[in-house]
């Protein structure tokens, strides 16, 4: 590293610890989604592989969670895996699974985090099932920021499983259709969505440049608030992080009203 660089990067920490220094945490947001992109452009920048990407981008989780912690953040999800990726070769599509399975093992030995899977499990490989499972298992009991891993995930196959699972509860109490249509609204739709129990996120968090949702939590972000951020993911830093929690808390959420 060259003196430049060494100057770049502590200019960057100074301004990084003038921005926490203004920070209210009374305003911080509770939950915050993250969609995790620029693996990709970051390693094709770097002159790297692919896999090399989705490894870095795996690396700088834990790096998040620990700056979520010293911000009073409660719940997060991170997205990791669309239902669309399915679609991408089976050179990357393979390597990406192993490394979003060892995310997830990770999560749940650090002992920090509660582990919770969202998304259509039975999509995922049986080995990637197991190890949600043992995740969600071994961190059920951990008072800590509670993980949403998004794995398998898309907004419409979210709305679409949270009504199946109402029409089959309603059937197992005997409701009849004529009388669910009379009852069913919002509120009972989101019992039965993935973070049926949790709070809807309050700020959601694009990095790449990128400005869209991509079916991203479709239900519950209806009154999120959005920071879009040119760093792909894998360069993303704590600086990045805090700008996103200033430009949240110097705005003003009317709920629509």
């Amino acid at each position: 590293m060259n003196l430049r660089d060494k100057l770049r990067g502590l200019l960057v920490r100074l301004y990084a610890r003038r921005v926490e220094g203004h920070l209210d945490h009374a305003q911080v947001p509770q939950h915050i989604g993250v969609i995790m992109d620029g693996n990709r452009r970051w390693a094709k920048a770097a002159g790297s592989t692919t896999v090399h990407g989705h490894r870095a981008g795996a690396e700088k989780i834990e790096e998040f969670l620990g700056w979520c912690s010293e911000t009073d953040v409660k719940v997060v999800t991170l997205w990791l895996l669309s239902t669309d990726n399915f679609e991408r070769p089976q050179d990357e599509l393979v390597p990406l699974l192993g490394i979003i399975e060892d995310v997830v093992r990770t999560l749940a030995a650090d002992g920090r985090w509660r582990v919770h899977h969202v998304g259509t499990r039975d999509l995922l490989p049986q080995q990637m099932q197991t190890t949600l499972k043992e995740a969600e298992d071994t961190t059920e009991h951990i008072d800590g920021i509670l993980v949403n891993v998004a794995i398998g995930y898309g907004g419409r196959q979210e709305i679409a499983d949270a009504m199946r699972s109402l029409l089959l509860d309603a059937a197992d109490k005997g409701t009849s259709l004529e009388k669910l249509a009379d009852t069913v609204d919002t509120e009972m739709i989101g019992r039965h969505l993935y973070t049926g129990d949790q709070p809807d996120p309050d700020l959601v968090i694009r990095t790449s440049g990128e400005q869209r949702l991509s079916g991203f939590m479709l239900w519950q972000t209806a009154h999120s608030e959005y920071y879009f951020c040119d760093v792909f993911w894998p360069a993303f830093r704590k600086v990045d992080f805090l700008r996103a929690l200033r430009d949240y808390a110097a705005r003003h959420r009317r709920y629509g009203g």
